[in-house]
């Protein structure tokens, strides 16, 4: 879930996207793209049970929270970047709008994304399609979308901020972003139990179950203590042109949707 090409030779099948040599900073590292989306690929399949196990089951409903944020219209094409499974998109085709696309760059996760689709059958009264595509180079003309939005993805970009500036590109005047995303709890206390848990107990028991060998589950919580702060986020979409940006904080501040505005 973030940008670009096919994995490269460094990250072909049998070798890890991560290891301890190059996790410092994940997003320094100068094939990150190519990184993440190997990782996806390879952990596409347990994806969804490792998300509800370790979020408590939580993630759902924060996907929930941020379409509510997001006042969805009738007359409202959403666009959901970063879609992988389609969580977030069929969460948003049940709140009712025109239709919903979602982008990912990782053709393993929209297969996954598809066959859920299709299970949920004519309970979706809303279209929604899933296609591949790069974040930073969405496939779609200007001022085409009222709503796009983006999970636990804007991270695993390898520049957030060229994305961000295409959600700003794609929006109708009056169109709202929305960016789901980790983020480090401000209470000391709930830092060290989530960093505890984070760094010490989830990598073990997801690597277990996903029987993955990319070193996701390594990349997934140093992804998460380097990169952006809050107020660099707001920051960063203040600067992409985006106005009267606010932050949600869900479960004790470990989820934070930031919702803003094209005029």
């Amino acid at each position: 879930m973030a940008s670009s090409e096919h994995p490269s030779a460094s990250t072909s099948a049998g070798e890890a996207a991560w290891r301890d040599d190059n996790l410092d900073n994940p997003h320094a590292v100068a094939d990150k793209a190519q990184r993440v989306q190997a990782m996806f690929s390879a952990i596409a399949k347990s994806y969804d049970l490792n998300n509800r196990l370790h979020s408590m089951w939580r993630d759902q409903a924060w996907r929930r929270k941020a379409v509510k944020l997001c006042a969805v219209k009738g007359d409202d094409v959403v666009v959901d970047v970063a879609c992988g499974t389609g969580d977030l998109s069929l969460a948003f085709a049940d709140a009712g709008p025109k239709r919903v696309l979602g982008i990912d760059f990782t053709h393993n996760m929209t297969v996954i994304a598809g066959h859920k689709r299709a299970a949920r059958g004519a309970s979706l009264a809303t279209p929604v399609h899933f296609a591949d595509g790069d974040a930073m180079q969405l496939p779609l003309p200007d001022a085409t979308a009222d709503v796009v939005s983006i999970a636990f993805g804007i991270r695993n970009v390898a520049e957030p901020a060229k994305a961000i500036g295409e959600f700003y590109r794609i929006l109708r005047p009056g169109g709202r972003v929305c960016i789901l995303e980790f983020s480090l709890p401000t209470n000391p206390l709930m830092l060290a139990m989530y960093n505890f848990y984070f760094r010490h107990i989830m990598p073990r028991t997801a690597t277990l179950i996903s029987g993955d060998r990319s070193g996701a589950y390594k990349y997934l919580p140093q992804s998460v203590n380097t990169f952006l702060g809050r107020q660099q986020m707001v920051d960063m979409l203040e600067g992409a042109g985006f106005t009267d940006v606010s932050q949600t904080a869900m479960t004790f501040g470990i989820c934070i949707a930031y919702i803003g505005h094209k005029r």
